[in-house]
């Protein structure tokens, strides 16, 4: 049995990794603020998530995995009402999409 819970929190572990792997690429890669702030809080709250996940089974039934879960928690409601009040100061601000600006630009004669 514990063969096999080392293996799914491992598993847990890696993809974790993966994710915010890839939304540090994203960051890199995405050619505006708002895809590059989307690719980067979707990806990192669910790589979070994972490897806190991979740690709670690790740690089993004890003080640390509620400690991680409370966490978890944290991360869950912080990291979209972050996310959001940037997009909102960003529009707010007046900075446009990449493909918003396009369109307006190419829709006037």
């Amino acid at each position: 049995m514990t063969a096999i819970v080392d293996i799914a929190s491992w598993a847990c572990l890696v993809c974790g990794g993966i994710f915010c792997v890839i939304g540090t690429l994203g960051l890199v890669r995405m050619p505006d603020f708002f895809t590059r702030m989307h690719a980067a809080s979707v990806t990192d709250t669910l790589g979070a998530g994972l490897i806190l996940a991979g740690l709670v089974m690790q740690a089993g039934f004890t003080l640390i995995a509620v400690k991680l879960l409370i966490i978890g928690l944290l991360i869950l409601f912080t990291s979209p009402t972050a996310t959001h009040a940037l997009a909102k100061a960003a529009f707010v601000r007046g900075v446009k999409p990449v493909l918003a600006a396009n369109r307006s630009e190419s829709s006037n004669p």
